[in-house]
């Protein structure tokens, strides 16, 4: 059994809680439209005016129109969570209803005012926040589970359900979401779809692509698209879910999802292993995927540097790291089944050989649900703590597995020449590498004492050409957004990039949903 491995148990600490994402709002983010100069207001876009708030009152509740009366009411709606861009936006729209929802984007379409639909702002890359003046459709209001079929496990829910809530309530009922992120206590349903976000259970149940059933969007011009009738099979015409997901809200709001879910694994085993060389970790997962197969169900890796960033960012919680020493590279495993006999014995031999051929020469197991917890804490809180000491420029992109640490190490190397890393008084503290190896989803972060230019323009193409370059891809989850709208002819060829923007001249002509922004 496994308990009786020479195996380190990983310390019984306290449970921990994830911080706010608001929470290093330390000073005034700067203007958007003052970082980018050169980027102008679309002078097609009306201005908001008591006219319109007029007519919003009309349609919502006084608690469903926030405006900018006091000052810091909209400072959560206009700030992304990275402290990077920042609107204007004097007016949120929080409804209520599907049907509210139509009345404003009918309305917003008619006048032209621009709008920006929005979640749960964990955004990563400027997609869910204004540039200008745009008005926020914040879908938090909207946050009811409409329906589960425990057979065949459909769930359906509004868009502004938290995904942490819809988990724990498909768990109450056997079954867990096909995803998971860090941001879960956070982030939404809806623009979880509308980024197409992956995680750490892509590996074991695949994209929204394929799990998701069925939506409910409102289109720019108010007309509610209803597709919500959860067949698995139908091949009858287009298959028009698929164009909003991923769309980030660029065609339009996501209201309503339908998505099947899986079953809650009765067994779930959680290791946490250290390797010499990121060589060795792709071999973990060559052996892990022929020995662990229907079982495995995530398979993490972290960089030194990243964990460093944790540690140290983790100490003033007097939270002790699962392994005693330090080492180059690090791995998170997961499997989860139905047998846990079964489970822990498949387990346990991959782990033996695994130490035995010194692939692994480290780790610790879980031994209970609240280690389980904390060693995937470890992995979830370096983004936080790349980003606690300053700012965060984060390259979320996919690679084939063989190059994937290479652009973290290429990285590395333009900012040594470009003078920008080194000691303390350099603005960038290190690049770091983490991921999900199973889809080759890589995380570039880097984690800098301030954010400028200079750093923008070292990296800036460089990082897309590199991807380019080894035919990656420049956005793996987070999508494109502010951030990378400029540069997705560097994974997208200029067929592929008409095509798009034929279908966002046809869904929404005067260009009033998240304008800006991706293509």
């Amino acid at each position: 059994m496994l308990k009786n491995l020479i195996w380190r148990q990983s310390p019984r600490v306290r449970s921990l809680v994830p911080r706010s994402f608001t929470a290093f709002y330390a000073s005034k983010v700067p203007l958007t439209s003052e970082s980018y100069l050169s980027l102008k207001r679309n002078d097609s876009f009306k201005r908001l005016s008591s006219d319109d708030i007029e007519y919003f009152r009309t349609v919502l509740s006084k608690q469903e129109l926030l405006g900018s009366k006091e000052e810091g009411d909209l400072d959560p709606f206009n700030e992304d969570w990275m402290q990077k861009y920042r609107g204007q936006a004097s007016l949120v729209l929080k409804p209520k209803t599907v049907e509210k929802v139509s009345l404003i984007l009918n309305y917003c379409n008619e006048e032209k005012l621009a709008v920006v639909p929005q979640g749960g702002n964990t955004d990563l890359v400027g997609g869910s926040v204004p540039v200008f003046d745009e008005i926020v459709l914040s879908l938090s209001n909207l946050n009811k589970v409409r329906s589960f079929d425990p057979v065949s496990g459909i769930f359906k829910c509004d868009a502004g359900v938290i995904l942490e809530t819809a988990n724990d309530y498909l768990v109450q009922r056997d079954h867990i979401f096909p995803l998971d992120l860090g941001a879960k206590g956070s982030c939404q349903i809806g623009g979880v779809v509308a980024t197409n976000a992956g995680g750490q259970r892509l590996l074991r149940y695949g994209s929204l692509h394929g799990n998701v059933l069925g939506l409910e969007v409102v289109l720019p011009d108010g007309t509610i698209l209803d597709s919500m009738h959860s067949l698995r099979k139908d091949n009858t015409g287009y298959d028009l879910k698929q164009l909003f997901i991923g769309a980030e809200g660029t065609i339009g709001v996501v209201t309503g999802v339908s998505i099947l879910t899986p079953p809650k694994p009765r067994a779930v085993n959680v290791s946490f292993l250290a390797v010499k060389s990121y060589e060795d970790v792709q071999k973990v997962f060559v052996k892990a995927k022929g020995e662990l197969a229907e079982i495995l169900s995530a398979f993490e890796f972290m960089d030194a540097k990243s964990i460093e960033l944790t540690r140290d960012h983790l100490k003033k919680d007097d939270i002790t790291f699962p392994l005693e020493d330090e080492y180059p590279f690090y791995i998170l495993l997961e499997t989860s089944g139905s047998n846990k006999e079964h489970d822990d014995a498949k387990l346990e031999k991959f782990l033996e050989t695994a130490m035995e051929s010194e692939l692994v020469i480290d780790g610790t197991m879980a031994q209970d649900e609240t280690e389980l917890k904390n060693l995937w804490h470890w992995r979830e809180m370096i983004p936080e703590s790349a980003q606690c000491n300053g700012g965060v420029y984060k390259y979320d992109v996919s690679l084939p597995l063989k190059d994937l640490y290479s652009l973290v190490e290429a990285t590395n190397a333009r900012l040594e020449s470009e003078g920008l890393i080194g000691d303390e008084s350099k603005p960038v503290i290190a690049a770091v590498g983490y991921g999900h190896i199973g889809d080759g989803n890589l995380h570039l972060n880097l984690a800098c004492r301030e954010y400028n230019k200079t750093i923008e323009k070292c990296l800036e193409p460089f990082i897309y050409q590199f991807v380019q370059s080894k035919h990656g891809s420049i956005s793996a989850e987070h999508g494109l957004g502010f951030q990378k709208k400029n540069y997705i002819q560097y994974t997208k060829n200029e067929v592929e990039i008409n095509m798009m923007k034929d279908i966002k001249k046809h869904y929404d002509p005067y260009g009033i949903l998240n304008p800006y922004k991706y293509i």
